[in-house]
């Protein structure tokens, strides 16, 4: 039998639903340490969780996120995806996906999507930092999601 699946808004749900979402967040943010700890401080009773937590998953909407891929092209020198990382941070973007191939002729090809929300300077003046670093011999935005 096919599995069906509904998207339905918060607020009509049931509260045991509900806290059953609240203690998978706790246990997946660090917010409690252990199924007993979360479902104590929500009032809620382990039989209640754990009849429903294989059912109960939280709506993430790929499209509300402001991300960028780039493209760069890094020398084989070691430490250098360690500086685009730590520039990517200093302007709080947040790293996403990596994917690094082979060096071919002495440069690497590298692929990072980065979140975009919480960056501090404009993508351009990002890439323009990126394109700064030593062994960084390109950087361009190549997609945007």
């Amino acid at each position: 039998m096919t599995k069906r699946y509904y998207l339905v808004r918060e607020d009509i749900l049931p509260e045991s639903i509900l806290k059953t979402a609240q203690v998978k967040d706790m246990l997946a943010n660090g917010g409690a340490g252990s199924v007993s700890e979360a479902v104590e401080k929500l009032g809620l009773a382990r039989s209640t969780f754990y009849k429903y937590k294989d059912g109960v998953n939280t709506f993430f909407d790929a499209k509300s996120l402001e991300i960028i891929n780039i493209s760069l092209l890094l020398r084989h020198i070691s430490g250098i995806l360690s500086g685009v990382l730590n520039c990517i941070a200093a302007y709080h973007g947040n790293v996403l996906t990596i994917n690094q191939n082979l060096p071919l002729n002495g440069a690497a090809l590298v692929t990072i999507s980065i979140s975009t929300e919480e960056l501090s300077i404009s993508v351009n003046e990002l890439i323009r930092h990126l394109s700064e670093l030593k062994g960084v011999v390109r950087a361009e935005i190549v997609g945007r999601g």
